[in-house]
């Protein structure tokens, strides 16, 4: 079961939204809540404060008629002194009823009379049931049938006592303030709650925004090591993780597009600086020829040999430098695939036996019967054991000891090729596959271009293997070549 409490980098923006929604309606509906409690707490103060002191006290006359009979005609004119009685009620309240005759003359009143009325104009009766707020008393009258010569009931209570809507449901005449004061307080309330809700959610969806426009402005000006941290709902992580993985991709390109740059500016450098000695001798001997110098034959055809050896150097040089530019370019083309690796091998080994037998080197070639399988580019591999063969072959004595071997394991292939020749400097080993490194000095008069190693691990690379230089008893060369099986 899902649960849209969990984290916010959890969670959906649209999870996240209607949770902020649905807690907005709960603040909503608890500011009703509020606003109703005001209202309510408003009208039971106001009743509470106009009512009369007893709650069960009527303020009709009528409902005292009979009461009034039965106690002053039949019980020899006296009143009751029971608490439960109408009439007693009325007196613990502070009010009192008057008996009047025909002519409105006061002849008798029952509790404590409070003011000096003992006779009564018509005026002053229909004035009384105005019961107005500024009245002291509160009047209700009721005819009054008896054999004697009364003729009406009067009752009054103090004015302070009882509203005049005592029995009037009308909400608006209970309340203490007028209704448009609790609207605008309820007005003020939402607006202000909804202020906070839009608040919230903005800010929910600025803040991831504004990290990402940051990142980008930061990207746009080249800062390509710029990451992002967001601490937001699912979407805006996912966002934050896309834009970091593009800019891991962006600073590797860039970085590998400044390195690919330095190195074609090293390259040309290099090269300029390596054809300048051939190209020297090649003037040198030919300005020779050129002003008669060589007067005899042998010396003409010596000069000649120099001149072409230097050329075929200078041509090699070039010829290597173009292979190691074409992989490198973006319209290169790779034909990788699985392909049986065995055989591959033996045939390079076959096309090189006769430069091995003419150094005289003791070769050790290790291929397993069975077949084995990997992911190479026929040309770019061939290349590789060509070069490292020729490495060897280059500046070892004869008679060195030359191994190469295939070794299928798990993940990849591995190729070796070692010798016990005379070694790599330990000291060269981490820049010898630097375009234009040799392994020492003399090593320029051998003809070599110091691209080999150059182009044999951008090869390897290409084709998304290894090659690493090693030592291992009396092999002191030892290449080994990884590649994907």
């Amino acid at each position: 079961m899902k649960r849209p409490w969990k984290a916010r980098e959890k969670r959906l923006l649209q999870t996240s939204l209607t949770l902020d929604f649905l807690l907005f309606n709960f603040f909503l509906l608890l500011l009703v809540l509020i606003v109703y409690l005001m209202v309510s707490l408003d009208v039971v103060d106001f009743r509470i404060s106009d009512q009369v002191v007893d709650p069960d006290l009527n303020v009709e006359a009528h409902v005292y008629v009979a009461e009034l009979e039965n106690e002053l005609y039949s019980g020899g004119g006296s009143v009751s002194k029971d608490k439960d009685t109408e009439i007693q009620r009325l007196k613990d309240s502070g009010g009192w009823i008057e008996i009047l005759d025909a002519n409105r003359t006061v002849i008798h009143h029952v509790g404590d009379k409070q003011d000096a009325f003992t006779q009564y104009s018509e005026a002053d009766l229909y004035a009384g049931l105005e019961n107005r707020s500024d009245q002291p008393y509160y009047y209700s009258i009721t005819p009054f049938s008896t054999e004697g010569a009364a003729a009406y009931v009067l009752l009054k209570i103090p004015r302070d006592l009882v509203s005049v809507r005592i029995n009037d449901n009308q909400l608006i005449t209970n309340l203490k303030h007028p209704l448009s004061f609790y609207i605008m307080i309820g007005i003020g309330l939402v607006l202000s709650l909804i202020f906070v809700y839009s608040y919230w959610v903005a800010r929910r969806i600025k803040k991831p925004l504004s990290i990402l426009s940051s990142g980008l402005t930061q990207m746009i000006q080249g800062n390509y090591s710029t990451r992002m941290s967001i601490s937001a709902e699912r979407e805006f992580v996912q966002i934050g993780e896309t834009f970091n993985y593009m800019a891991d991709v962006i600073e590797n390109t860039s970085a590998e597009k400044r390195y690919a740059e330095e190195s074609k500016q090293r390259l040309i450098v290099d090269l300029s600086h390596d054809l300048k000695t051939p190209i020297t001798s090649i003037q040198g001997y030919a300005q020779a020829l050129v002003e008669g110098r060589g007067e005899d034959k042998d010396r003409q055809q010596r000069y000649l040999g120099y001149i072409y050896n230097k050329s075929v150097q200078v041509a090699r040089m070039i010829q290597n430098m173009l292979e190691l530019l074409k992989v490198d370019s973006p319209d290169f083309r790779m034909q990788i695939e699985r392909r049986e690796i065995g055989e591959f091998v033996r045939e390079i080994m076959a096309d090189t036996y006769g430069e091995i037998e003419q150094k005289q080197f003791v070769l050790h070639v290790r291929v397993p019967d069975q077949e084995i399988y990997a992911r190479y580019d026929p040309e770019l591999l061939s290349r590789v054991i060509q070069n490292l063969i020729t490495n060897a072959l280059s500046y070892n004595a004869l008679g060195t000891e030359l191994r190469v071997e295939l070794i299928s394991l798990h993940t990849h292939v591995v190729i070796e090729v070692a010798d016990t020749g005379v070694g790599i400097p330990q000291e060269l080993w981490s820049t010898i596959f630097d375009p234009f490194v040799r392994g020492d000095e003399a090593r320029t008069a051998t003809g070599g271009t110091g691209l080999g190693l150059s182009i044999a691990r951008r090869n390897t690379e290409k084709m998304g293997g290894r090659l690493i230089l090693s030592r291992r008893g009396r092999e002191t060369t030892v290449f080994t070549i990884q590649i994907p099986n």
